[in-house]
């Protein structure tokens, strides 16, 4: 288990190593001067340099790369001159001191994923923390309907494999999979929350709290999560229903299965108690992909029906250039997707104790 771990972390490391590098020159290359972005309007000669200054802007660009790695790493050194770039000063971020030097310190902080261009005085991980749980929640939503529904119609369709129901099922399946989500987005809030209003009750656009009618204060509106997470939920519905229904199947016509209702078990227990947990290791594969790429693939959905995610602030960010939103989420999402790729590991293992971590 220990050996698992390390193999993981030195993986863990070199993917978001790989992803911060990718990112950085990926972005840096598009044109326009950040320094102004920062300004926009408020743009003077001397406020200009001062930016460059402070933000490393002036300074070339392997040199910014080295300043933006410094910042984003949790182990970092920063210099006690002013003539360095630094952050400890400005109050970025609160830091423990780990060993102090002559001319600076090693400390250990939250990375620092810098200033939004267009959002004055902003820290990047404030802007992603007021987006993020919106996009969690939603994603959390729609895996769960998904999860649930395919798992129960993956199961009807492989009891009743080549009947009625199981062709309805696929056909079904069939259909959600290569169902656009920005279409599906747009149609349903179409038909639910404009046509069908008077009926459903449910509006085109909406967030989880809105102000309330005398702008006192936010109220719970869950009812603007059924049409995005419904919507969200469709493609992972469709993966897990045929995963689970060609699992179960190729689980169902092993030896064991044979032996256990030899013995005479009831089909239920059969079932229950050996054929579905071996059945669902694919799909929780499935589902924790589906998850993580979630978080990034709400984009279309969010959007359309105005949900306050993190999908909108990417679009949002890549409309006005503003960089370090941009760089900040990818390395959220990638970061959340390395670790559920651990859980993942670590649920296999508690579902078939014979799978070893090595």
């Amino acid at each position: 288990m220990a050996n698992y771990f390390i193999k993981k972390l030195i993986n863990t490391f070199l993917t978001l190593f790989g992803v911060v590098t990718v990112v950085f020159f990926l972005f840096h290359v598009l044109p326009g001067d950040p320094a102004r972005m920062m300004l926009g309007q408020n743009e003077d000669q001397t406020q200009l340099l001062s930016i460059k200054k402070k933000y490393g802007f002036d300074q070339p660009l392997l040199t910014q790369y080295v300043y933006y790695l410094n910042d984003v790493s949790p182990i970092s050194f920063h210099y006690n001159s002013k003539d360095h770039y630094t952050n400890l000063s400005s109050g970025h971020y609160s830091y423990h001191s780990l060993a102090r030097f002559q001319n600076g310190q090693l400390v250990i902080k939250y990375p620092y994923l810098r200033q939004s261009f267009t959002k004055q005085g902003k820290n990047v991980s404030q802007v992603l923390s007021e987006t993020l749980p919106n996009t969690i929640v939603l994603a959390v939503s729609a895996i769960s309907l998904a999860l649930f529904l395919g798992l129960v119609l993956g199961i009807i369709s492989a009891l009743y494999k080549d009947r009625g129901i199981d062709r309805v099922v696929l056909v079904m399946s069939t259909f959600g999979m290569s169902l656009p989500s920005f279409f599906s987005a747009i149609l349903a809030a179409w038909l639910f929350g404009f046509l069908w209003h008077d009926f459903t009750g449910l509006e085109m656009t909406g967030n989880l709290y809105e102000l309330d009618d005398y702008g006192e204060g936010y109220s719970l509106q869950l009812q603007n999560l059924i049409l995005p997470a419904f919507v969200l939920g469709i493609r992972p519905l469709a993966v897990v229903s045929q995963l689970m229904r060609n699992a179960l199947l190729e689980v169902l016509g092993q030896e064991y299965i044979t032996t256990a209702k030899a013995k005479g078990l009831s089909p239920t227990k059969v079932l229950w108690n050996h054929a579905l947990k071996n059945a669902l290791s694919p799909v929780i594969t499935a589902v924790s992909g589906w998850f993580a790429s979630m978080l990034a693939g709400a984009v279309f959905v969010e959007y359309v029906f105005g949900w306050n995610g993190l999908g909108k602030e990417i679009v949002n960010a890549l409309n006005t250039l503003d960089l370090p939103v941009i760089m900040g989420a990818v390395l959220v999402i990638s970061s959340i997707f390395v670790t559920l790729n651990i859980l993942v590991d670590l649920l296999y293992v508690k579902l078939n104790p014979k799978i070893k971590l090595n």
